[in-house]
């Protein structure tokens, strides 16, 4: 194993013996955690980085990140870049994640990422697709972009971009948006659903299929 970080004026390294596993501690008093097959690392006056290889693992005061490569850069190691297999979760919103690649701004705690992006809301039980996401922790709001679909309960919403609001429940989307509710379909140039209220409002050539209930019930009857 190679260890190639230097020690420097705000973090140190507690490296132990056959993989790597290190805790570093910042200036701004976050610990941050990682682990991995291999690590290598640089110091100096114009950047600090460091690379991890192989079952990359890190964990900061909200989030938790695996993939098979992930490095850290910027001043405080501020920037964390991820790729390959990237899993992780953000343990403050309740919020876990597949994709291909992401990057993570630990000042702005602003998360972007990339292909095939599979987003799972855990305290509402919310499963979203899409190929792009940008999900800003401070406002719980996620912006979803090319493929999206959000799907929660008999409720399918697909569209080309869309806003995901967290905390008030509530979606907005456009680029040829559709709205699929059991049997029901609504479209319109925009759609925004609250998805706690199951309330639908359609805005510019809408257009939709509803199913009369009480027919189908008679139908159903033998």
């Amino acid at each position: 194993m190679t260890n190639r970080i230097n020690a420097c004026g705000y973090c140190r390294f507690l490296v132990c013996a056959a993989a790597v596993c290190c805790t570093l501690f910042c200036a701004a008093a976050e610990t941050i955690s990682f682990r991995a097959d291999r690590m290598s690392g640089k110091n100096s006056d114009a950047e600090d980085s460091s690379l991890l290889e192989g079952n990359a693992f890190i964990k900061t005061k909200d989030m938790e990140i695996s993939a098979d490569t992930i490095e850290l850069s910027g001043d405080d190691f501020r920037f964390i870049a991820a790729s390959g297999t990237v899993s992780g979760k953000n343990t403050s919103s309740g919020l876990e994640f597949t994709c291909g690649s992401m990057r993570y701004d630990r000042e702005s705690e602003i998360a972007w990422l990339e292909d095939t992006v599979h987003l799972i809301d855990t305290e509402n039980d919310t499963v979203a697709d899409a190929q792009i996401v940008e999900y800003n922790q401070n406002t719980d709001v996620a912006v979803l972009q090319i493929g999206v679909q959000l799907v929660q309960d008999t409720t399918t919403c697909t569209s080309e971009f869309a806003i995901y609001r967290k905390q008030q429940q509530l979606l907005e989307m456009s680029g040829n948006p559709q709205v699929v509710r059991d049997k029901d379909t609504f479209r319109a140039q925009e759609i925004t659903v609250n998805l706690d209220t199951e309330e639908i409002s359609l805005d510019g050539r809408v257009s939709g299929t509803v199913t009369d209930s009480g027919q189908e019930s008679e139908e159903a009857s033998p």
